[in-house]
């Protein structure tokens, strides 16, 4: 193979050969939930959020803050899992301590009842299709095609075919290894870190919706029941993380889906994995809140020449009745530039009040009662409002920004309620608390001096999102700017109040028209998806694994519970874990995720995933199970930290070292072949390219082509977005299109849909007589060579030729017909609807020299440091 991403960028450059790249955002994809009813066991009111979704495993409560990076490092009593990321910067990679032993008067109690479940799992080492493919050995010196024809899917745990079929999806809950060590010390001779790839909120199409009395908790650790407890009688049933003995409700004994009595073992809760309950008052602090949607938006000339505020009124105004809500809905705005506009939209007036705050230093709200608007009752002024707005500052020559005022006054605005913060930045910001200073030199992001500045320059915007984050406010960045805004500082008001972040660099309505179509689309996404309001999410894992680091967005209220103001379907977060026991007395693992929050319909809602795993003793069981997309996406989290910890250069260091300290521990202990070349198994031979092609990334790339704020927004890409959008985005998808047949196809609906193969990411593979789609993850780029086929051209694009068609592609013939309906296919089954949120045409046609290190290159680096 040669480069990697690299190599797709030479044919987008050429102009002389006439090639046409199209840019196909995607239309944003939603499922509907659908309900079944059932049942559940009391517990005990709470009195905190620490308590409310109902406790863990004893513990001390996590006070210290995060630190910049949204990263929550726990008490010291978890050790530091020994991973490639955190032992190849000093390259002193022993394998670490022994797990400690069992404390006195500990009682360690075997599996529950494993007559019903020693059968449904077998041990790895005696399943030789396993052995023979995932550890067949690779030499990725020899062999060249590598990817499989379609999408990679997650490789599947050695379960028996009911736990399978019970098990949680990989798209929702993801284990960096489907066989779980032992023991911490195999698990450092693996040198492959263990951790939880989680997207909890996403969007699903059958979700299993349960209303009852009680739900049925764990006793001791309040697990929820699940498919993987073990009932030792219709009575009793054992934990399968604490492993404590537990009564059934009687309640429970009836199934209102089969509207039997005597089955608790085929209650919803006890065949799903992914189920919701609809919490009871037990789970309320207080009477569940209402959507609150306050806008926060930069009016200063940089804004309005720039084109965004006229695009934000038309589509709000356009997706105003999609908003996520109930009759309780209260909707607000505040507008800034040098001073701070707030709006009256009290039902009672004829026309909006603007009411001007001119001291930013000492910042108030001059009314309480009717800046936050009921959007039912008070919705024709909020419609006049969005009209005019654009013309109420289109002649404005203010340029200073006071964004931490404004801020400041979202959050006196919000504090009663909670609720959802939107802020539209254009700049850098110049007055009042929060003002920041450009920190970026061009002359300065050589990778020879590091780079700098990637922390915050402030505390300000840390300290208001905790602010926010006690008083349930999540707050949302948009980032509009064609300069340096120090978005290392600003994307603190998002990171620890679980927000999300935006960014379009030189957004702007005649010059980026694609720029602000791409604002619009993300928009519109972002208007109309699901939404949790004061949210907790808690993990909980089998007895003698623990929870290490979190990765996202969010604010830690203690060791394992996560405090999110708002949850969204587009948000994902990694977790890193250590072996603090052994797990010889057990042959499974569980791992439990349990989000509640408010819907936008004002319910208390528990979304619940459980994921279920085989332990295993052998070296080689571990190598076979592990998950390489997985694998690179948790290493990706921790080279962001490492980067902002320590240097760039030390993270990039760590990550390569990750791909030799693995190769080098499969080489020495699992596989006898003597060859030489570069041996791997087979479910780690797209170790070295995904790595490769991380190093390549705007966030971990070095030299000086990168702009500081790009940089960052896509470190806080990697830090926030779910498992399927990283990888597209590392290592997008490319298929031939102009040489297509029916072999293969799918017939859905009377169609025949194709299925092209996956190309690996090569210049040989783009030639000039072909067509090519690349996926990646947010967009699609068609690319057209000068010389392909005048069929294929007028079929699907209704043009006679290369040479004439236009940059929109309009087309009603059957092929073309086909050829959406493969575009169809690929995003919809396939695809989180995580939104558009970075240009990766950009990406691709930069100047990547300082990252030009070809594929084979990268792999003669790696076997030259094995041999050291």
């Amino acid at each position: 193979m040669s480069k990697v991403l690299q190599s797709c960028t030479k044919p987008l450059k050429d102009n002389s050969s006439s090639q046409l790249c199209f840019v196909l955002h995607l239309p944003p994809f939603s499922g509907g939930d659908s309900s079944s009813t059932t049942t559940g066991s009391a517990s005990p009111v709470p009195n905190s959020y620490d308590s409310l979704e109902g406790g863990s495993y004893p513990g001390t409560y996590f006070t210290q803050l995060l630190t910049s990076n949204a990263t929550c490092t726990l008490s010291p009593i978890h050790r530091l899992p020994t991973c490639p990321i955190s032992q190849s910067i000093s390259r002193g990679r022993s394998p670490g301590q022994t797990p400690p032993p069992h404390t006195a008067g500990t009682t360690k109690l075997p599996f529950p009842n494993m007559s019903q479940l020693s059968a449904a799992l077998g041990g790895l080492s005696g399943v030789p299709e396993l052995e023979v493919e995932a550890l067949r050995p690779v030499n990725l010196l020899q062999e060249r095609n590598l990817l499989p024809h379609q999408p990679l899917d997650a490789p599947e745990p050695n379960l028996s075919a009911d736990l399978k079929k019970a098990n949680c999806s990989p798209d929702t809950f993801r284990c960096t290894l489907t066989n779980i060590p032992q023991t911490q010390a195999l698990l450092n001779k693996a040198r492959l870190p263990l951790g939880l790839l989680l997207h909890p909120f996403r969007d699903l199409a059958q979700l299993p919706v349960i209303t009852s009395n009680t739900i049925v908790r764990c006793r001791s650790c309040r697990t929820y029941i699940n498919p993987f407890v073990s009932f030792l009688d219709q009575r009793r049933w054992k934990c399968n993380l604490c492993y404590r003995v537990n009564d059934v409700p009687d309640e429970f004994m009836y199934n209102p889906v089969t509207r039997s009595y005597g089955e608790p073992h085929k209650r919803p809760e006890v065949q799903n994995s992914t189920v919701e309950f609809i919490a009871s008052s037990d789970y309320m602090l207080r009477p569940p809140q209402p959507a609150v949607y306050l806008f926060v938006l930069d009016v200063s000339h940089n804004a309005v020449e720039g084109g965004y505020l006229n695009v934000f009124c038309h589509t709000l105004l356009e997706n105003l009745d999609k908003m996520p809500g109930d009759t309780r809905t209260r909707v607000g705005f505040i507008t800034f530039n040098s001073t701070i506009h707030f709006y009256n939209l009290h039902e009672s007036l004829s026309q909006p009040q603007m009411l001007v705050v001119s001291d930013i230093d000492d910042i108030f709200i001059p009314t309480h009662d009717s800046l936050l608007v009921n959007l039912k009752e008070s919705r024709a002024l909020v419609r006049v409002l969005l009209t005019s707005l654009h013309s109420m500052f289109s002649q404005t020559r203010e340029t200073h920004s006071a964004l931490g005022p404004a801020l400041q006054a979202a959050y006196k605005l919000m504090s009663p309620t909670g609720g959802r913060v939107s802020v539209f930045q254009t700049q850098l910001p110049t007055l009042g608390p929060g003002l920041l200073q450009s920190r970026e030199d061009p002359n300065q992001r050589s990778s020879t001096k590091g780079v700098q500045h990637l922390g915050p320059a402030t505390d300000f915007y840390k300290k208001l999102a905790l602010d926010c984050s006690g008083q349930q406010i999540g707050v949302d960045l948009f980032l509009l700017s064609s300069q340096y805004s120090d978005l290392a500082s600003l994307a603190c008001m998002s990171k620890f109040s679980a927000g999300s972040i935006f960014y379009y660099p030189s957004l702007h309505h005649v010059h980026n028209p694609a720029q602000l179509d791409k604002f619009q689309k993300d928009l519109e996404r972002y208007l109309t998806r699901k939404i949790g309001f004061e949210a907790v999410m808690r993990i909980r894992c089998t007895k003698g694994l623990s929870i290490h680091t979190f990765h996202g967005n969010f604010f830690v209220r203690s060791t394992d519970l996560l405090s999110l103001a708002n949850i969204n379907p587009d948000s994902g977060f990694a977790v890193q874990m250590s072996i603090e026991e052994s797990l010889a007395d057990t042959s499974l693992a569980c791992f439990q995720s349990a989000l509640l929050y408010t819907s936008s319909k004002g319910k208390r809602r528990i979304r619940v995933h459980t994921l279920c795993l085989p332990v295993v003793s052998q070296l080689s069981d571990v190598y076979a199970g592990a998950d390489v997309q997985a694998i690179t996406c948790l290493l990706a989290n921790m080279a962001i930290d490492r980067s902002i910890s320590s240097s760039l250069s030390d993270a990039r260091d760590a990550l390569m070292n990750a791909v030799v300290d693995s190769l080098s521990a499969y080489k020495n202990t699992v596989s006898n072949i003597q060859q030489s070349g570069l041996i791997a198994p087979a479910a780690l031979c797209l170790f070295p390219l995904y790595v490769l092609a991380l190093l390549k990334q705007k966030a971990l790339r070095m030299g000086t082509s990168t702009k500081l704020d790009e940089r960052v927004f896509a470190m806080c890409e990697f830090k926030s977005q779910p498992l399927q959008q990283i990888m597209r985005a590392v290592h997008p998808d490319l298929y031939r299109l102009d040489t297509m047949s029916d072999q293969g196809a799918l017939h859905l609906n009377d169609c025949i849909v194709p299925q092209p193969h996956l190309l690996h990411l090569t210049a040989e593979k783009l030639t000039r007589e072909g067509a090519f789609l690349m996926d990646c993850g947010s967009v699609f780029y068609l690319w057209i060579g000068k010389c392909c086929n005048d069929v294929f051209i007028r079929d699907v694009l209704g043009c006679p030729n290369h040479a004439s068609i236009p940059p929109s592609m309009v087309s009603e013939t059957m092929l073309s017909f086909l050829f959406h309906m493969l575009i169809h296919f690929i995003t919809s089954p396939y695809r989180d609807d995580a939104t558009a949120k970075t240009s990766f045409f950009q990406h691709l046609v930069e100047d990547r020299s300082e990252s030009a290190l070809s594929y084979y290159e990268f792999l003669l680096h790696i076997q030259q440091q094995m041999s050291k």
